[in-house]
């Protein structure tokens, strides 16, 4: 009767056959998944990403079954898969394998992802204050750069997988992506799952570090400043130039250089068809599937590998680093202008960490708690444009010079 029951059932049989670490670790994951997809419900993480990933959670790991070979698996992706003739099967049995190999595991979908960033991006934002906005986005590198350093030095992990996890202190999420297939692909699903999970973690997290850093009569200093009038001309010229430069020193990472700035360049040259299929059907369906595959690659057996942990604790350290060194950034900022008797608000910081658009909105969020008729906005915005340039020549950087390391 029990054999009868698990050939009706095989969801539940695999969990009696698995071992109980297994076992355990799919409940646990599938309990997960209901709690971020009901979290991106109800809007406290980010519903684009977190239904998608949460359900699919869900589904990866209730729907586990014998698998021909007597083995137990599942019908969604298999990320380890790299013969030829095995791939050519395997695409023909797993319904999200050829989306996985065709778009997330050559790093297209994280271009798809930039393009439509791009697309929705104010460039006159960073031009209102460009060197206040570059030097916040330094600053906000922080967490990337110190991570790298203990990763090797306490962890033990090697340059190249330490870097790998480093790019999560940039808060951008695409990049973690392209930066973990270049430099550790056999730690890129982890990285990629623990990246996403902690950006959405971003909400609840740095405002209680805003508050923690920055004192409330310094919270609420309004600094409004007037877009600059900018023609399309020159704010064309201005991402063209920036492309062929960026490109020119960084070859390796032109794949998401280019994304970010074909982008912005459709946008300001006003070819509307274009601009509304980055925005919208493109920019989604990249979204949707980014979540979906993440939540899909949750399964037990990846969880249970002993790197996780590390790579929990270090993107935790990045993510937190980074935002200190945001927040330091504005905190110089705040004194710069003060010898020049200027205002700047140093939340303002907090938006150099490159989690377009959500830590600029955070930085407005929380001046308006202190002073409703605080503006701090559009430099909030400069200071992200900018942490996203940054953190592509970090990762453009790291992966072409790290394999020089020892």
């Amino acid at each position: 009767m029990s054999e009868l029951l698990m050939q009706l059932f095989p969801g539940i049989g695999t969990f009696l056959l698995a071992s109980p670490a297994v076992s355990a670790a799919r409940i646990v994951l599938i309990a997960l998944g209901f709690l971020l997809a009901y979290l991106g419900f109800k809007r406290t993480l980010e519903p684009l990403i977190m239904v998608p990933m949460g359900i699919a959670m869900i589904a990866v790991n209730a729907g586990v079954l014998f698998l021909n070979t007597g083995a137990i698996g599942n019908m969604f992706v298999d990320p380890l898969v790299s013969d030829a003739e095995a791939l050519m099967d395997v695409m023909q049995v797993n319904f999200l394998q050829p989306v996985y190999n065709l778009t997330f595991s050559n790093g297209l979908i994280a271009c798809l992802v930039f393009m439509g960033i791009g697309a929705r991006s104010e460039i006159s934002y960073l031009l209102a204050k460009p060197w206040s906005s570059m030097l916040i986005a330094i600053f906000a590198e922080l967490g990337t750069f110190v991570t790298l350093i203990v990763g090797v030095s306490l962890f033990g992990l090697s340059p190249q997988a330490s870097a790998a996890v480093a790019t999560i202190g940039g808060a951008d999420g695409p990049m973690v992506l392209f930066t973990s297939l270049m430099l550790a692909p056999e730690l890129f699903v982890p990285i990629s799952i623990i990246a996403y999970l902690y950006l959405s973690l971003t909400y609840g997290g740095y405002p209680f570090l805003i508050k923690a850093l920055v004192p409330k009569k310094y919270r609420g200093i309004d600094m409004y400043v007037d877009v600059p009038e900018v023609s399309q001309r020159s704010k064309f010229t201005f991402i063209v130039v920036s492309c062929l430069v960026l490109c020119l020193l960084l070859p390796v990472a032109a794949p998401l250089i280019f994304s970010f700035f074909i982008g912005m360049a459709v946008k300001e040259a006003e070819i509307g068809k274009y601009t509304e299929l980055l925005e919208e059907s493109l920019s989604y369906f990249a979204t949707f599937f980014l979540g979906v595959l993440l939540g899909a690659l949750c399964e037990a057996s990846t969880i249970l590998n002993p790197t996780v942990l590390v790579i929990l604790l270090l993107g935790i350290l990045a993510l937190a680093v980074s935002a200190v060194g945001g927040l330091l950034g504005g905190w110089l900022m705040y004194l710069l202008y003060k010898r020049k008797g200027e205002e700047f608000n140093p939340v303002t910081g907090i938006a150099g960490v490159s989690c377009v658009p959500t830590t600029a909105k955070l930085a407005q969020h929380a001046a308006m708690d202190e002073n409703p008729f605080a503006m701090i906005l559009p430099v909030a915005m400069g200071a992200n444009i900018s942490g996203v340039i940054t953190s592509a020549i970090a990762a453009g950087i790291f992966v072409s010079t790290i394999h020089l390391v020892g």
